[in-house]
Order: C-alpha cells, then structure tokens, then sequence
C-alpha cells in the first residue's frame, strides 16, 4: 500500500487553511466531475480530490494525517504504525474513526483512507450543530499501559491531544493532562469511562464523558490473549528430564513452578488464576524451553560425550524417517 500525499492531490500547502482546502476542492471536483469533464482520467482524478478534501476538511482526521506524514512521503510503501495514535483525543464514537466522522456518506475510499480512519460513519446524532441547547460530545482518546499496570492497577497521569482549529483556520492541538485510574484487570480494547470530562454542554446541558481505549505495550517477555498470558521459560535438558522446581517469572513477581520428569520442549504448564486479574482470572502459561548448554571446554565435551554413550540408539531424527 502507497502512501498518499492528500496536499498534493489538491495543489495545496501542508500549512493551508481549511477555507483554502475547501476552495482547492471546489476548483478541482469542478473539473474532474465525471458527468462535465473531458479529462481522459477524470473519475480517478475525482475520486483522489473527493478522499483528499475528506481527509483535509475535518481537524480530527487532518491531525491524524498529518502525525503519519511526518514521516513518510509519497508513492512510499506504508502501513500504519502500532500505537500511532495513542494520546489523540477525538469527539465522536470511537477514536479516530469517528472523531474524524469516517467517510462520506456512499463514498468508496481507499485501502489507504481506511487503514487510517476506519469505516466509520457520520455521528449522526440530531441537532447536533445548530440546537441552542445540546449535551456535550462524548470524546475517545487511547492510552497505552504497561501489562504490570494491568495486574495490579495504577493511578497516572496521561497527557491528551485535542485537534481544534484556530481563528485563522489552521489545526492547533489542545493539550490537556488527566490523573487516571488504571483499574486492576483492564484487557486490550476495553474503555475506562471519564464522567464529564467529553466535550462541554450547551445552555446548561452536561458536559460528555471521555472514553480511553486502553492498548497493551507490547511486552518483551510476555503475550497476552484475552486475559491469558503466555511466557517461555527456559530449561535444562536434566531439569525436563528429571523434573525440577524452577522459579517461573510472572508479571506479578516470581514464583515457584514444579517441572514434572519427562517433559519435552513446548509443554505447556498451566498457572491458574495467574493470568490478567478479574470476576474470572485468566491462567498464565509456561512453555517449556529447552536449552543446551556449550561444549566449549573439556569438562563440557566429556559430558556431551558420557550422554551420546548412555543413549546409543537415540535418534532424534527418526520421525522423520518414517
């Protein structure tokens, strides 16, 4: 998938105005409408300007766009970076999909369009822009956590942005911190609710609420599934041969683990309850690694050497054979 440079479809600087993209796009679905242009590449030069204006004209989406532009150009190979859009606080339903009110209503988008903004639709709600009184906005913002955070629950600080356009037209960020309760338990993908912190209420209407879509940090030692949590663990050959007890790592601390005789590389020893926390806990999973140690001094060979004697019809090759 190429990266699409959306100031470019419309001839405009990347410090425009909206007005100014506003005008761009006129002038140029005038003259690529496929129903009066005699342009031979008319309906893909629309489609480009009607995905590049959508992309433009909403501050929320625009502010998306222009975090990955920062580090990509045009016609260059893209795919959205995990964890892009952490930090940004969107009003709408759900993150940047709907911060940035998804596609236009019937538009046929990109794959490029998608990966970025989702298949989101309009926010629809009645009267929202013109009523005197009207509640607040509920807003969505991500926030990533470590998986100890999830274990044991925590209080932090986390810092939003808010895409917001100024008196003369450009996006501006609003930045904002919140002291945050990190419930014990929380999984990937739930949302930790904000009561009144969305944005604000009309003619003395409530202000909304604000949804942080918690993401997991990808963990250099464990993984996660649903409240499953899985780690390698390695051992010695006479450790799974012979059984053994073995400190086992938990990103609740350590504990002690009984490898029984006779296990083989990838068993799975299951810890009940030592997954993420919950009304149900999920178990933590121990995958047995087996590891070798060096032949690097004589010691070490002589040992390699009573083994290979002890076994002398062992061939670990023989389901292949067969």
């Amino acid at each position: 998938m190429e990266f699409k440079d959306y100031y470019a479809a419309l001839g405009v600087e990347r410090s425009a105005t909206q007005d100014e993209i506003k005008r761009a796009y006129r002038k140029l679905a005038r003259k690529f409408h496929p129903d009066v242009s005699k342009e031979p590449d008319a309906e893909s030069r629309f489609k480009e300007v009607a995905e590049a204006h959508e992309a433009l004209i909403d501050p929320e989406r625009r502010a998306a766009y222009d975090e990955i532009g920062q580090r990509h150009a045009r016609g260059e190979n893209f795919q959205p970076p995990p964890g892009w859009d952490s930090g940004f606080e969107f009003s709408g339903r759900g993150g940047v999909e709907a911060g940035a009110h998804g596609p236009g209503r019937g538009a046929d988008f990109s794959d490029f369009f998608e990966s970025i903004f989702g298949r989101g639709g309009h926010d629809g709600r009645p009267g929202a822009g013109g009523r005197r009184q009207a509640p607040g906005r509920d807003h969505h913002a991500k926030v990533t956590i470590d998986l100890e955070d999830s274990y044991r629950g925590t209080r932090r600080t986390i810092s939003l942005r808010m895409p917001v356009v100024d008196a003369q037209g450009h996006g501006v960020f609003h930045d904002r911190q919140l002291e945050v309760h990190i419930p014990q338990g929380v999984r990937e993908g739930q949302h930790v609710r904000l009561a009144g912190q969305g944005g604000p209420g009309q003619g003395g209407e409530p202000a909304g609420d604000l949804y942080l879509e918690i993401t997991l940090k990808p963990h250099p030692q464990f993984r996660v599934d649903g409240r499953d949590v899985y780690v390698e663990l390695p051992v010695s050959p006479w450790e799974a041969a012979l059984g053994a007890p073995v400190a086992a790592p938990t990103p609740d601390g350590e504990v002690q683990l009984n490898i029984p005789a006779g296990s083989g590389q990838g068993r799975k020893l299951r810890l009940k309850g030592r997954g993420l926390p919950g009304k149900q806990a999920g178990d933590l999973y121990a995958v047995l690694v087996i590891t070798l140690p060096r032949a690097d001094s004589d010691a070490a060979k002589a040992a390699y050497t009573a083994l290979s004697q002890a076994f002398p019809e062992y061939n670990p090759r023989i389901a292949q054979k067969g």
